[in-house]
């Protein structure tokens, strides 16, 4: 990864690298990193993610079909 410091304005470049890291799910990996988590988590963890997006993704689809 790569940020360009324009004109000497370090802040700018800060701001632009945060928002690349935050994109790129960095902060989440450390944050599940800093405890170990047993494989039994993780899976229940993943599979309450899938059901989110599951859940979500339907009600996306029911407000574009107008079903509601």
């Amino acid at each position: 990864m790569q940020i360009i410091v324009r004109d000497n304005n370090v802040d700018q470049a800060l701001r632009a690298l945060k928002k690349k890291l935050q994109r790129e799910g960095v902060y989440r990996e450390m944050k599940l990193r800093r405890h170990y988590e047993k494989p039994s988590e993780k899976r229940a963890r993943e599979h309450a993610a899938a059901i989110r997006r599951a859940r979500k993704l339907e009600r996306k689809r029911e407000e574009r079909d107008g079903v509601r």
